[in-house]
């Protein structure tokens, strides 16, 4: 599986538990050197580099995820480019960060205040140290759009703390024509077992739709 921005490694450490082969890269050199250094056995392979440049083999992975990290670089080349590198059948797990359009999202913007003082109380606060892209490019209403028009049957959801998420299973090689005409908007299903599971269960926020 091949986690996309991966930071410091925190996610791939937490999947290379469940799933033999764990591939994290990301640009900035210093996350990469300290995700290095937290996985002295080697067991997962970290790249330092550019997702959207760096050679990866077409269709060499059964599950991708990517969290806090798709707003970073051209959402819709990166959705494109995962597309390729999943087999047919493979899973892309998604958890990404977007902006609010007011007044429409103004609910929503008030329930993420709360729930955000509500874990800053209640929790032990974290400072991640890659990069941070403050604002994301995309509002929510345009990344719903954008992942529905790359992903074809797409699941999307909102939830709180300015994060969405988006699931997405793979057409298997020989219906993947019919599926792409098909409606837009249905839900994915997984079919990665254990890691796939996990990241839902763990990763994906509390829905705020």
């Amino acid at each position: 599986m091949l986690d996309v921005g991966c930071g410091e490694g925190m996610l791939a450490r937490q999947l290379a538990r469940l799933v033999p082969q764990v591939v994290g890269i990301d640009q900035d050199g210093a996350s990469i050197d300290l995700a290095r250094r937290q996985d002295p056995g080697g067991k997962i392979g970290f790249i330092c580099g550019d997702f959207l440049t760096h050679p990866l083999a077409p269709a060499s992975f059964n599950m991708i995820t990517s969290v806090a990290a798709l707003h970073h670089m051209d959402a819709r080349a990166a959705l494109g480019l995962m597309d390729q590198l999943l087999v047919p059948g493979g899973t892309l797990a998604i958890v990404g960060l977007a902006r609010s359009r007011l007044p429409a999202d103004l609910l929503f913007e008030a329930a993420a205040v709360i729930a955000n003082l509500g874990y800053r109380l209640t929790r032990t606060y974290w400072e991640q140290p890659s990069p941070i892209v403050w604002p994301p490019p995309h509002t929510y209403a345009s990344m719903k759009a954008l992942a529905r028009q790359a992903l074809p049957g797409v699941r999307y959801r909102r939830h709180l703390l300015w994060r969405y998420s988006l699931v997405w299973a793979k057409p298997p090689a020989m219906s993947r024509a019919i599926n792409l005409r098909r409606s837009q908007g249905r839900g994915a299903r997984s079919g990665t077992g254990g890691g796939v599971s996990w990241f839902r269960a763990r990763i994906l926020p509390s829905p705020g739709r």
